[in-house]
């Protein structure tokens, strides 16, 4: 680059900087004014309230005869799960990493859906519990006790997702 063309920049650079280096009395205070502060008292809007479906639950008894009955019928598969679960550990572990579409596969694909199906009574028994438990939400109504058997569901539920993950982890190849 030449000496004059130097020169020019850098005067060209002065001049720029120069700008930015202004006073600030040109620009107003980015302080609060007096408008900017809220006073007074605001009042609400009225609003007609909100017409919330009931949620239809259909159901015999009372809640505690239903929740019981709900508890039940998941322990029952639980129990039925868990009675299953040491053949179907066998059968899958004697398929090892058996090639897709061989017996010894097949046989672990149909132990593991036998254990998917008595997962489902449970899962249905949950799906029971939360339909409840919604109903009971939308009517603001309290949902302690359908939260205490919702949980204790919920529990046998997630410990047979578990075991099913395991016994599927060993199967795939």
């Amino acid at each position: 680059m030449s000496c004059p063309a130097r020169l020019l920049l850098s005067a060209l650079a002065a001049l720029t900087l120069s700008a930015c280096a202004s006073s600030g009395g040109d620009y107003p205070s980015l302080e609060i004014r007096d408008v900017e502060r809220a006073r007074g008292q605001f009042e609400p809007i009225a609003v007609e309230p909100i017409d919330v479906p009931e949620v239809p639950v259909a159901y015999e008894g009372s809640l505690q005869e239903r929740l019981a009955m709900l508890v039940e019928a998941a322990r029952s598969a639980h129990q039925r799960f868990v009675a299953s679960l040491p053949a179907a550990r066998r059968t899958v572990a004697s398929a090892g990493r058996a090639a897709i579409g061989s017996n010894a596969w097949g046989a672990s694909q149909v132990a593991l859906a036998d254990l998917e199906s008595i997962r489902s009574d449970a899962a249905i028994a949950l799906a029971d519990l939360d339909i409840l438990h919604i109903a009971a939400s939308v009517a603001a109504e309290d949902r302690g006790q359908i939260d205490t058997a919702r949980s204790a569901v919920i529990a046998l539920v997630e410990e047979e997702d578990e075991a099913l993950a395991e016994l599927r982890a060993r199967v795939a190849p």
